[in-house]
């Protein structure tokens, strides 16, 4: 019989459920010193909204303390305090629970909800690495994740645009980024002549320039769409030219494939359109203004262009100690000699020869980028913390993750990943990194915006727990149980860790 998946999510529902109708009042501790009192509160001011005096009818409270249902942990203890009301788990049931199926916390709360299926367009990506700004570089990152944590989610995603640059394929080999590659095509006949029968003559007798076919005037469609989307007023006219053809001819066939088409396969039948499709273009902020230009063309000259087209728009780059000028491929080989020169430092002597530490440098070189580019900087510092704060609530960070190309008024949707502040990046990628070792060994004896932080995070709480606990103890039948228990919770991490890397595009190691 399959053991019922916890989940933090279904937990906060039968908890604020239980008190009956109004706003959500619970809250999930974080932090290990409430932890040794608590794992939810509802604090007393939401209580004083709910009830008044903030006195819960005792009736309430023991069917708080009773509650039962699929997802929900098991409740120990429930009672009135200065703070609020508070509960504890039944932690050992949680445990038992948690670590006999561990597999089933590595995936998504809920089995994807029927949403539109989606085309992640990253423009970057039409360049080469030698002239690829830190802004678009972080663009490029954001979209290899998102499309990792949409297809985890079960979502069909179509990747744009294949990479024509042999250079640039092989940057994106050495980040780690999955990206298809393909040979150039022209733009199909009716695209082509839609567009022509829509040119306008150079303004004021100005020449356009090389390459141009010509201008198609967008102010209608600025005028219709934009005040409700979000578009800049100030778009009034596109230059067409042979190359935005292509771009708008390779977005409508990826559009056109079936789910189990393997990009980039061919097309669908002409007029299949792009109903239930969204096109998300990932732009860095230099980049916006010309996409906005290229999604109003794709509504001037094909009908059955996707009514929904969303911008996540990547912000400038500020990276500690790097001139704001470095190129992405600038920027990666002054990774990878930091990386190089401080495992010489650690080790004694220079192992940049050696072929076996060669594609152990490339990771942690990756790895220190992927942190830079996407996470937040932690904020907070035993067993409990780290299977309450890591295991349970992962499935529901994937979750949250496959969600972010949803439905979401006007034009931009967003994605939480920040650059990691001065002073903080090493020090939080060094936890990471002796968390990314050390559960592996351990964990072989017994028989894992947002993913950034959490796996940082997980690394930091690892990292005390692991310096104050003796996991493998003396060898004393009397310590055996208590030491296969750790055992099993390490496994569980390593399982946690391995899927969150595996979001990043980033391969375990098994030494530094």
């Amino acid at each position: 019989m399959a053991v019922a998946r916890l989940g933090v999510g279904e937990t906060l529902g039968a908890l604020n459920a239980a008190l009956g109708p109004g706003d959500p009042v619970w809250l999930k501790e974080k932090h290990a010193r409430r932890l040794r009192a608590r794992d939810f509160l509802a604090p007393r001011r939401a209580l004083q909204a709910r009830f008044g005096d903030g006195q819960v009818p005792e009736r309430l409270v023991q069917a708080v303390a009773g509650l039962q249902g699929p997802g929900v942990a098991p409740v120990l203890r429930c009672a009135l305090t200065p703070a609020g009301l508070a509960l504890q788990l039944r932690r050992p049931a949680v445990f038992a629970c948690v670590l006999g199926a561990v597999a089933s916390y590595t995936a998504p709360s809920v089995p994807a909800i029927p949403v539109p299926r989606v085309v992640l367009h990253c423009p970057t990506l039409r360049g080469t690495p030698c002239a690829l700004r830190l802004s678009q570089l972080r663009a490029v990152l954001v979209a290899d994740h998102l499309a990792r944590a949409l297809r985890a989610q079960g979502v069909s995603v179509r990747l744009v645009p294949a990479v024509r640059d042999p250079h640039m394929a092989t940057f994106l080999q050495q980040l780690c980024v999955d990206w298809p590659a393909a040979p150039a095509r022209p733009a199909p006949d009716a695209l082509r002549t839609r567009a022509l029968a829509e040119l306008s003559p150079a303004r004021d007798g100005g020449a356009l320039p090389p390459g141009a076919l010509g201008t198609v005037c967008l102010k209608e469609l600025v005028e219709e769409r934009g005040r409700m989307a979000g578009y800049d007023p100030n778009l009034d006219s596109c230059v067409v030219t042979e190359d935005a053809l292509s771009v708008l001819a390779e977005l409508q066939e990826a559009g056109q494939q079936t789910p189990e088409d393997a990009y980039p396969g061919p097309a669908a039948a002409p007029g299949a359109g792009m109903d239930g499709w969204t096109v998300v273009h990932v732009v860095s902020c230099e980049e916006e203004f010309q996409q906005q230009k290229l999604d109003l063309l794709w509504w001037k000259l094909d009908d059955q262009a996707p009514l929904r087209q969303k911008h996540l728009v990547c912000g400038p780059v500020k990276v500690a100690g790097v001139p704001g000028s470095l190129t992405a491929s600038e920027y990666y080989e002054l990774r990878q000699a930091q990386v190089c020169k401080a495992s010489a430092r650690k080790h004694g002597r220079d192992l940049t020869s050696d072929l076996a530490w060669t594609e152990v440098f490339r990771v942690l070189s990756v790895a220190s980028i992927k942190f830079e580019m996407l996470s937040t900087a932690p904020q907070s510092q035993g067993e409990w913390l780290l299977l309450f704060n890591s295991i349970l609530p992962f499935p529901d960070l994937l979750s949250w993750t496959g969600a972010l190309a949803r439905d979401t008024p006007g034009l931009h949707t967003a994605v939480r990943t920040e650059t990691v502040r001065r002073g903080q990046s090493g020090r939080y990628l060094l936890s990471f990194i002796l968390l990314w070792v050390q559960v592996r060994p351990l964990a072989s004896d017994s028989v894992c915006p947002q993913v950034c932080r959490f796996l940082a995070q997980l690394s930091m709480d690892f990292s005390s727990y692991y310096n104050r606990v003796h996991v493998l103890g003396e060898p004393r039948p009397h310590l055996f149980t208590q030491m296969c228990a750790r055992l099993q919770l390490l496994r569980a991490l390593r399982e946690v860790l391995h899927a969150g890397l595996a979001m990043l595009g980033l391969p375990p190691l098994s030494h530094v």
